[in-house]
């Protein structure tokens, strides 16, 4: 499967194939093509999942550094990020993944969470919808899109 079938396989009414091609994807945005950047970004993932957060921080803007054009290494620096409340920092390497891959729906959904943890509520609605256009099937995305749009009512 390629990317452009899966990103297609996505957005079809079947939902476990859907599933299947963003599995797919995943496997697909995790190599750079490179071996020694691909350890580098395991070695990151493996510090991120120990809740080495500094670490993990560290090895991924060393891999932003020799690779900045490998979208990958961006989001999973967001995603540290994130889960160091570092919600500003998160949302601006979000950006810099989706400016190199449009269709990051992990990158889309992940600014979202930033936006609603800064309580921008309208720019959350907006990166939960497009990554709802890019994964209808995000179950995730469409449940933080609803609650996005209530904190925008009970706020105006």
């Amino acid at each position: 499967m390629t990317e452009d079938e899966a990103l297609a396989a996505l957005r079809g009414d079947d939902a476990s194939r859907a599933a299947r091609a963003a599995s797919a994807l995943w496997e697909m945005w995790h190599r750079s093509g490179d071996p020694q950047l691909d350890a580098i970004l395991r070695q990151g993932i493996e510090l991120m999942e120990r809740q080495d957060l500094a670490r993990a921080e560290a090895v991924f803007a060393r891999l932003i550094q020799v690779a900045p054009g490998f979208a990958e290494g961006w989001n999973k620096r967001a995603t540290v990020r994130f889960l160091a409340k570092d919600f500003t920092g998160s949302v601006a390497d979000c950006r810099e993944t989706l400016a190199r891959n449009p269709h990051h729906f992990g990158a889309l959904s992940g600014q979202g969470l930033c936006h609603m943890a800064l309580e921008e509520y309208k720019e959350a609605a907006e990166m939960f919808r497009r990554a709802l256009v890019v994964h209808p099937h995000l179950d995730g995305a469409r449940s933080n899109l609803r609650a996005a749009l209530h904190e925008l009512v009970k706020w105006n």
